[in-house]
């Protein structure tokens, strides 16, 4: 008789990646959110902990060494961050505009650079804006200039978010000194290679974790970390419609919180008058309402812009993209979500009353406000709206 062979051994899958997120917030980011907040200081335990938890290179793809999420999953772990701290899942989602605008955009130096990051778990920031651009991202002062293979660049940046806490920035700048303001390319810049000069503080209403204060940048570089593409396409088709889909879900994330907090309030209100309905049920079924709405804008923005990409593969990966009609729906979400989390917040402080008001509180509601009232300036809504007038008026298609 022969013995039957013997089972083959299965791997253990790790958590998942939206598992890994809850972790990160419920363990890290979220009891040191008030400190955070308080201080205004980076929530470097957060980090740490997306570093150990290989959230920071989640969107790499495999072939370079990460798992190639999607942007769907990616706003959901922003969101689930934002839950906890928004100033971290800024930093998450920050991080991630830069990650994708190099891997979408990539050459022979970038992508090596790309798969250094991931092996190191490299945090990434930017340097877009610039004074004397009137907050125009998509205008540059400053021009590279290049000697044989170095590259170097100063630029005056009035915000480097987390830039004193990065292993490497993403700077625009313009191609040639002869180049005209709009002629601008990205490049990576190391932190070894960066010298930051504070030019102010950083003490701000809300988001004051994310240590975003300006610097005068000074930087040298290889000219293989010169990104090909021009910023405008990587604007365009990525950067833009990427960062205001991983912050309209931190802005989410917040809301999510608020309106967790409004529920609780009223469940414990109606365990103190057992078969009555307490005042504030009514506002939060309202307010529910509106958070189902802005729960399906994120996520069917996030699979607008991954059904686009899936589809292009192997063709012009960038047509829809770069289209009219996509970038309108890109701006109509960061204005919308930017409303709707201040909205959502103040229902919920509504609801729970002076509970909700005060800082001394489990029901407190006042940093969760403070920080949806930074989705507004977050590239202000005034500009994206003149920007969609413009577009408005050429648009002949549906969005």
């Amino acid at each position: 008789m022969t013995s039957a062979s013997a089972p083959l051994a299965v791997a253990e899958a790790g958590p998942s990646l939206l598992e890994r997120a809850e972790i990160v917030g419920r363990e890290s980011a979220g009891p040191a959110a008030a400190e955070v907040d308080r201080l205004a200081r980076f929530p470097h335990e957060a980090v740490d902990a997306l570093r150990t938890h290989k959230l920071l290179n989640c969107a790499v793809p495999v072939e370079l060494g990460g798992e190639g999420a999607s942007l769907g999953e990616l706003c959901s772990v922003a969101r689930i961050l934002g839950r906890y701290c928004a100033s971290t899942a800024m930093i998450f989602a920050m991080h991630q505009t830069q990650i994708l605008s190099l891997v979408r955009h990539s050459t022979p130096g970038v992508a090596a650079f790309v798969a250094e990051a991931a092996a190191n778990d490299y945090l990434i920031a930017s340097a877009t804006t610039e004074l004397g651009t009137g907050g125009d991202v998509r205008s540059s002062v400053c021009s590279i200039t290049r000697d044989g293979e170095v590259v170097s660049l100063t630029k005056n940046a009035p915000v480097i978010s987390y830039g004193e806490y990065a292993d490497a920035i993403l700077a625009t700048a313009r191609r040639t000194v002869d180049s005209p303001p709009s002629d601008q390319v990205l490049v990576v810049c190391r932190r070894e290679d960066v010298t930051l000069e504070p030019t102010g503080e950083w003490d701000t209403l809300g988001l004051r974790g994310t240590c975003s204060p300006g610097f005068v940048l000074t930087a040298t570089t290889s000219s293989d970390l010169v990104v090909g593409t021009a910023y405008a396409e990587i604007s365009s088709r990525t950067m833009l419609p990427v960062s205001h889909c991983v912050w309209s879900a931190v802005w989410l994330g917040i809301a999510d919180a608020a309106m967790e907090k409004a529920r609780s309030y009223v469940r414990s209100a109606a365990r103190r008058s057992p078969g009555v309905t307490p005042p504030g049920a009514l506002r939060l079924a309202e307010a529910a309402a509106v958070h189902q709405q802005f729960s399906d804008l994120v996520t069917s923005s996030a699979a607008r812009f991954d059904a686009a990409v899936s589809a292009q593969e192997g063709t012009d990966r960038f047509e829809a993209t770069s289209g009219m009609g996509f970038s309108l729906a890109m701006n109509n979400l960061k204005v919308t979500a930017s409303t709707l989390v201040v909205d959502l917040v103040t229902r919920a402080m509504l609801i729970c009353g002076i509970a909700g008001y005060r800082e001394d509180s489990p029901f407190s509601l006042g940093r969760h406000l403070r920080d949806a009232h930074g989705a507004a300036v977050m590239v202000n809504n005034d500009r994206i709206m003149n920007n969609s007038a413009q577009l408005s008026i050429a648009y002949r298609g549906t969005l």
